[in-house]
């Protein structure tokens, strides 16, 4: 072979190295070396390629070693002398990771998702090393809450857009599904007057939904405590796991009816020894309003001070009672066994 030849012959073997692959390639390689900074791979070209460590999935970061051979993404050529080119994993679990999620909200499964933050309006999650969202709409919760931080949980894929890399998610519609499947067994192994451990999944105005066994129940914001409570946050928190009592199952509408203050003793009935009509007694002040003022009498029992049995009858109440203020009054009429004490402050002038 001439030398003409030869140089001809070497110029046809590299452009046989470098015709074939260019950026945006997929090629397979093999792992051959680390570096301080990541690996070199043996992709079939005239020189190794370099994976920056950057460039390696978190997931995948503890498992690479020398001789595996995997599919990688070309980033750059030429990166530097060390380098033929600059190779990505990254690139390659992102698109297979988009075509994981395209086929779970196509075919309807569910995948596990980790809150990674906290954010106005829902959680970011964290799916195939991709960040998610899930509105709050769509957390069982109603709301983003400290206790959903890392932890894993069930979803169902509402949105998969690689190109605009949208991904959002739905915790409820999961847990809808899982619902219908449980709650059969769940309603079976209850009955009423039962106690049960539960955790506080959602709050509301009305009450909170407790989780019992995968399956919420309700409690209504009368049955948490016997004293009168603004709202159910006053009392309850997001994650918080408490014992209830089964008050009602119906078994056509598939719901559970909850008692949080029943479990305990009623003061009701306490205090049918403990007070009798025409006595005077000291309580104090829990609510006001334009009609009179709630007197707490006893832990868990409020009477009522009507604006007509005053002091000063034609007296706006809210500038004579303040709450968390100690009043002496008479008891005009009691009949605990209706739930209803009612008070006086004129009688014991006069």
């Amino acid at each position: 072979m001439t030398t003409a030849q030869l140089d001809e012959f070497e110029k046809l073997l590299e452009e046989s190295f470098t015709s074939k692959l260019s950026v945006a390639d997929v090629v397979r390689g093999q792992i051959v070396k680390k570096e301080n900074d990541g690996y070199l791979v043996d992709i079939g070209a005239k020189s190794e390629g370099f994976l920056p460590v950057r460039e390696i999935p978190a997931s995948m970061v503890d498992e690479l070693k020398i001789g595996d051979c995997k599919e990688f993404y070309i980033l750059k050529e030429d990166e530097d002398e060390k380098s033929g080119m600059l190779l990505s994993l990254k690139r390659v679990a992102c698109a297979q990771a988009w075509q994981i999620l395209q086929n779970a909200k196509i075919s309807g499964e569910t995948v596990f998702a980790k809150v990674v933050s906290l954010v106005k309006g829902g959680v970011i999650v964290e799916v195939q090393d991709l960040r998610g969202f899930i509105p709050a709409s769509q957390l069982r919760t109603g709301m983003p809450f400290d206790g959903l931080m890392n932890q894993e949980i069930e979803a169902k894929v509402l949105e998969a857009d690689a190109k605009r890399n949208k991904l959002i998610l739905s915790q409820r519609q999961a847990l809808a599904e899982q619902r219908e499947q449980l709650v059969d067994e769940v309603i079976s192994n209850l009955e009423v007057d039962q106690i049960v451990e539960g955790e506080v999944v959602r709050i509301a105005d009305f009450g909170a939904f407790i989780d019992i066994n995968g399956v919420d129940g309700l409690l209504p914001i009368s049955e948490i405590s016997w004293q009168r409570i603004k709202h159910p946050s006053d009392v309850l928190t997001l994650g918080q796991k408490i014992e209830v009592k089964v008050l009602k199952i119906d078994d056509d509408l598939k719901r559970i009816s909850l008692s949080l203050k029943r479990i305990g003793d009623n003061p009701w009935e306490e205090i049918e020894d403990k007070f009798k009509e025409g006595e005077i007694i000291t309580g104090t002040v829990n609510k006001v309003t334009s009609f009179g003022a709630f007197i707490n009498i006893f832990p868990g029992v409020e009477a009522l001070l009507p604006v007509a049995e005053m002091k000063d009858p034609e007296a706006n109440p809210f500038d004579v009672y303040k709450n968390g203020e100690e009043v002496k009054v008479l008891i005009k009429k009691f009949t605990p066994q209706e739930h209803r004490i009612a008070l006086s402050v004129k009688d014991i002038n006069e």
